[in-house]
């Protein structure tokens, strides 16, 4: 039990390690029978004027080995992320060493400071030195069950008097998604121009595309709106609800307009095939999972048991829809070169469509590539820059397929895979389609 103990909080401290910081800077939290090792509450980025409190209710402690040791409970910080070796070294070296016990962490206090038969406790805690701290539980009676109702409050204080809830990392996040959210708002305006003034060659994808820009626009707007009332109040104030609920449509259907830009849709054929509806219809769901993952990590925080797993969950789906978007691009490519034998248009289209699906990879993962190659050289006063290269990096995505499949004022030529044989036919725009093809594979 003893090496398990310690293996799991080996893993808990190095998983730690990588968590971003919280978003709202006052939380209540419910810890529920509770016998882990080690729970991460909040990782938050102070000044030199920085405040952490902490307020216990309704704590209590069951312990199938009577009595515990209150000494060995207790809530501590750990300042420095780079000292989480060393404390792994004392985990290793002593078999009987408590994490509370260790001389890389400043502790707050234990349960053995909360008076005997209290269930409440408060704590105001001032900060001096700047960095940033990770506020963590730590519970080495490996028997003791504990409950309580936790309420964490950090801020940073300006000119005195000013309560600033976000991270010194996080401050310019709202101004930044504002700016974002009117470059997109500019930029659906450009589109509605670009679809008016070719309104002939508009289909129901340049559509959909608009819808796109327009669910971007207003989810970075409630972002911006969000991260704006956690820095003045430490609360989003409702405005998290509505952040996660156009975030969510925004997610889906930027999975939707890619798959059916890459399928071809409306620019190679007048519809899908079965293939396609099939795909569509398997994926769609795995990235809403991927989405609602996204939704209760953010909203439970490290501190929930659950946490861990929906964790996973996120990266798994999230990792299976940022590979299976490339497949309709893949099979609209391999088309395309069997037509372009003996058509020049089949030709100029299979440049299109690599590019777009060189553009598709680029966006999926070289994102994440920088952002990781940064985390080295940012500290954490700077930390906003990794959202920056997130949503411009999106924006570039966007501005690039825009382009490429803008409508224009040209003959075009739709490109019909046959179900059953899948040889290409060059069909004229205004043309009648064949009827049971259409009703077969019409999206």
């Amino acid at each position: 039990m003893r090496a398990l103990t310690k293996a799991v909080t080996a893993i808990l401290l190095l998983f730690f390690l990588f968590t971003a910081p919280s978003t709202a800077a006052i939380k209540s939290i419910k810890i529920r029978s509770d016998n882990r090792p080690v729970i991460l509450f909040r990782k938050f980025g102070f000044t030199n004027t920085g405040n952490l409190s902490i307020a216990i209710s309704n704590l209590s402690v069951t312990s199938t080995k009577s009595p515990y040791d209150p000494s060995r409970i207790g809530f501590f910080l750990l300042w420095d992320q780079t000292l989480i070796q060393r404390v792994l070294l004392e985990v290793e070296q002593n078999p009987d060493f408590c994490i509370v016990d260790s001389i890389f962490l400043s502790l707050l206090f234990t349960f053995r400071d909360i008076p005997a038969k209290h269930s409440s406790f408060n704590l105001s805690y001032p900060v001096t030195y700047p960095d940033e701290y990770t506020l963590l539980f730590a519970n080495c009676n490996p028997q003791s069950f504990v409950t309580m109702d936790v309420r964490t409050e950090l801020y940073n204080i300006y000119d005195e008097t000013t309560k600033d809830y976000l991270s010194v990392g996080l401050t310019k996040l709202p101004s930044l998604y504002l700016i974002i959210s009117l470059i997109y708002i500019n930029f659906l305006a450009i589109w509605i121009r670009v679809c008016f003034k070719n309104r002939r060659s508009v289909h129901r994808i340049h559509l959909l595309m608009g819808a796109l820009l327009t669910m971007q626009a207003v989810s970075m707007f409630c972002n911006a709106e969000e991260r704006r009332h956690v820095k003045a109040t430490g609360t989003p104030q409702g405005w998290d609800v509505t952040f996660y609920v156009f975030r969510f449509i925004n997610s889906v259907l930027l999975f939707i307009v890619t798959v059916l830009i890459g399928a071809g849709w409306w620019y190679l054929k007048p519809f899908l095939q079965k293939k396609e509806n099939i795909f569509l219809m398997i994926m769609i769901p795995f990235q809403v999972l991927s989405d609602v993952a996204s939704i209760v990590m953010d909203e439970t925080g490290p501190s929930s048991k659950d946490w861990a797993t929906w964790n996973q969950v996120y990266m798994v789906n999230d990792a299976i829809c940022r590979c299976a978007v490339l497949f309709p691009i893949v099979w609209s490519i391999r088309s395309l070169k069997e037509s372009s034998k003996t058509d020049d248009k089949a030709g100029r289209n299979l440049s299109l469509f690599t590019q777009f699906f060189r553009l598709v990879v680029g966006y999926l993962w070289l994102p994440k590539i920088c952002v990781f190659a940064l985390e080295s050289i940012v500290d954490y006063t700077n930390i906003w820059v990794f959202s920056a290269t997130e949503e411009i990096s999106t924006l570039l995505f966007y501005l690039v397929m825009f382009f490429m499949f803008r409508p224009v004022e040209e003959d075009h030529e739709y490109f019909v895979v046959d179900n059953e044989s899948l040889n290409l036919k060059a069909i004229p725009t205004g043309m009648q389609t064949d009827e049971h093809e259409v009703q077969e594979g019409r999206y």
